[in-house]
């Protein structure tokens, strides 16, 4: 895919982050998409309790306003992402945009619960094709280097800042009525599809491959049901005989389409890129970052909110320094990059968030907010500063024809992965001894829920540093050599 804009051969050998205005356009209408992925997750899971009382809904139906976005974007993320490469990226992104912007509207007009878990889970649908066809999008705009590095930072924090923007816009919209909460996101999204439609370059001729059709029903439906098993095994039990047949048939289905991709002629995913170091190395640590933040961040609502009486918007403000954080690191995110490379970056960040999460566990009934709030917030803050460097090291090395695909895998470990840390902390919360509903009761029920997200971090910090930092005795190499490094394939076994 060509630039909707060129620069002079001789400019971009002088400085390839100089772009015209026109590409710089293109670049923000890919971010405000992005954006809104974010927002509407955040936003929704602060108008919860007003849902449920306006509606007279139950706990267990109303997990599915968040349960059924998940399904919808951590199932169908790698079908969106091939989909874009086999299909046309512009022609996806558009279509998806529009199913969104209409999903949204209809939301925040029907009160039958049943049909506005539906409209949610359209909406992650839509989701799971824009935030994949949008990257790619972007690593075929950009040449891979300072360019892309720095396209990819501006673009990833918008995706970050766009969660904790939304618990900003959830308060303030549920002030109004907790249906702004899904029509805020109309306006922009049209807005956003008719600048996509002048601004992104029409699709050259399609990419080389045939339909794998049963491979595509079977590794979507092994996502949803791993997604779907993951949401319901708190409140049903993960020992109980449905969430084990569930795993299995889990199991069954990917078994099926691994053999099925081995066999077709055009397969869904060419399966020897889950062997790119660098893919691997990014999905565990966008796991570590994004399971532990959500887990952290669904008990800290809980906790201030429900259990201390803050208001919505006290919450939010008190959180946003965390978004403030993300979208300052979008000004020097890519020249770390250039600087450090990517692997040291997301060592160093994963480290401090991991600091940051221990720092919290000294919260008390009456936590201070400068004292002890704030220090901890701003770094678990950090560790988003490294999302940037993820984003360029799962896309290192990977051919244009399957950038689609190896942004969806990324993008699939995140949502999925999430959902699974989050799942799990909910069960360690559910299954405590719950002995009353005084604050100190309660933080001692979620206590153990704030450990676990604190333990992911640090694994994933442990991973980050064994994997990514060179030996202390060796002299550090050169970031183009560790970019080289970080591309190679890993070797088989055996």
């Amino acid at each position: 895919m060509t630039s909707p804009a060129t620069l002079s051969a001789a400019d971009q050998a002088a400085d390839p982050t100089r772009w015209p205005a026109r590409l710089w356009a293109m670049l923000i209408t890919l971010c405000i998409v992005l954006f809104l992925d974010g927002l509407d997750v955040s936003m929704i899971g602060v108008a919860l309790p007003s849902i449920g009382a306006e509606l007279d809904l139950s706990t267990s139906t109303l997990q599915w306003l968040i349960g059924g976005y998940v399904l919808g974007y951590g199932g169908l993320l790698l079908l969106g992402g091939r989909t874009a490469d086999l299909l046309g990226r512009r022609k996806v992104f558009l279509i998806a945009l529009a199913v969104f912007a209409i999903a949204s509207l209809i939301g925040g007009l029907v009160s039958d619960p049943m049909l506005l878990i539906v409209t949610r889970f359209i909406k992650g649908l839509a989701a799971a094709f824009t935030a994949p066809t949008g990257l790619s999008i972007i690593t075929t705009t950009f040449a891979e280097g300072k360019a892309r590095n720095k396209a990819l930072s501006v673009y990833t924090v918008f995706g970050a800042g766009g969660y904790s923007m939304g618990l900003l816009f959830g308060g303030l919209m549920t002030g109004i009525g907790w249906r702004w909460t899904f029509l805020l996101p109309v306006p922009i999204a049209l807005a956003a599809l008719v600048s996509a439609y002048l601004l992104i370059p029409k699709d050259g001729p399609a990419e080389e491959g045939g339909h794998d059709l049963l491979g595509a029903l079977l590794s979507t439906s092994g996502m949803l049901l791993l997604v779907y098993t993951v949401v319901t095994a708190p409140e049903v039990g993960w020992g109980s005989a449905r969430t084990v047949i569930s795993f299995l048939a889990v199991i069954a289905l990917f078994a099926a389409f691994v053999i099925t991709e081995q066999r077709v002629k055009h397969p869904l995913i060419r399966l020897s890129i889950l062997r790119k170091v660098s893919l691997v190395r990014a999905s565990l640590a966008v796991v570590a970052l994004a399971g532990s933040y959500f887990s952290w961040q669904f008990i800290v609502t809980l906790y201030l909110q429900d259990t201390l009486a803050w208001s919505p918007l006290k919450l939010a403000m008190a959180l946003l320094p965390v978004g403030v954080l993300v979208v300052a690191s979008a000004f020097f995110s890519d020249k770390l990059i250039d600087r450090f490379g990517t692997g040291p970056i997301i060592a160093v960040t994963l480290s401090v968030m991991a600091i940051g999460y221990l720092l919290f566990l000294r919260i008390d009934t009456a936590p201070g907010y400068l004292t002890m709030l704030l220090p901890a917030i701003l770094l678990i803050g950090i560790g988003w500063v490294g999302f940037p460097a993820i984003n360029v090291q799962a896309t290192s090395g990977i051919d244009d024809d399957e950038q689609g695909l190896a942004a969806g895998v990324l993008q699939t470990s995140m949502q999925v992965g999430a959902a699974i840390v989050l799942a799990v902390t909910t069960a360690i919360v559910t299954s405590g001894v719950h002995q009353g509903n005084s604050p100190q009761q309660m933080l001692d029920t979620y206590r153990p829920g704030l450990e676990f997200a604190a333990g992911i971090t640090i694994v994933g910090a442990l991973v980050a540093l064994t994997i990514f930092l060179p030996p202390m005795f060796l002299p550090r190499k050169p970031v183009a050599e560790e970019r080289d490094e970080d591309t190679k394939e890993l070797e088989p076994v055996g």
